[in-house]
């Protein structure tokens, strides 16, 4: 019997029919298009928490970690992207200030686009317009199912269902599940546990065959049997 898709996985299946159909990272490329295209390195700051927010991102290679900081000083991780991920669009909304930080987590290639270019590229273009707001709806959804995940799931849940989402499980561009490099104390902080308890989880994936260790972590489709099972 066919397990039900989550409302993110069948707007994903959308974006991905989309993406066939319009490429956007071959019209964001385009001449037509003012954009800037920056090499980060890893590790390397991409823009600030508190920095004017006039640019939104694409990623054409790579990942990035989008992280907040307390004024208590203690950091959050929002979320982890990767290529064919936007960013930034807190800008077309009128967000004067950046309410978080990009830090790439690999050596990566974005795209700089300034927000009135953006945004009358986006009245122009309804192909990528849908694309985005596709997208956009996307992050929505996936922030409100972290919510429901922290309150409602178990430790070992979390780590499952974050570990296919970080191999882009169900995306037609993910490349055999082999995820970006993140370490097991980015894990942690990312379900909000420790990295002991994220190793043992870690460790019994490994053993029942879910994950594999082969020039990088490697996900199979078999660790969402963990995410479904009551």
């Amino acid at each position: 019997m066919k397990a039900a898709m989550s409302p993110s996985q069948k707007t994903s299946r959308s974006i991905a029919r989309k993406k066939a159909v319009f490429n956007a990272q071959a019209f964001l490329d385009s001449a037509g298009v003012a954009r800037k295209v920056q090499e980060f390195k890893k590790a390397e700051t991409i823009f600030s928490q508190g920095a004017p927010a006039s640019s939104v991102m694409y990623i054409r290679e790579g990942g990035v970690k989008i992280t907040a900081v307390s004024e208590s000083g203690k950091e959050a991780i929002i979320a982890i992207l990767g290529p064919g991920d936007f960013f930034g669009e807190g800008s077309l909304t009128g967000q004067a200030q950046r309410m978080g930080n990009a830090t790439a987590i690999s050596p990566s290639t974005v795209l700089i686009i300034d927000k009135t270019e953006m945004q009358k590229v986006l009245h122009e273009q309804h192909e990528l317009s849908d694309l985005f707001i596709n997208f956009v709806l996307t992050r929505n959804i996936r922030v409100e199912e972290d919510l429901i995940d922290q309150l409602f799931n178990s430790t070992e849940k979390r780590l499952a269902r974050t570990l296919l989402l970080l191999a882009r499980f169900g995306k037609q561009d993910q490349h055999h599940g082999v995820l970006p490099k993140v370490s097991q104390e980015t894990l942690a902080e990312m379900i909000g546990t420790t990295r002991t308890r994220v190793n043992l989880f870690m460790n019994k994936f490994k053993k029942l065959g879910f994950i594999k260790y082969n020039g990088g972590l490697q996900v199979n489709n078999s660790l969402l049997s963990v995410v479904l099972h009551d």
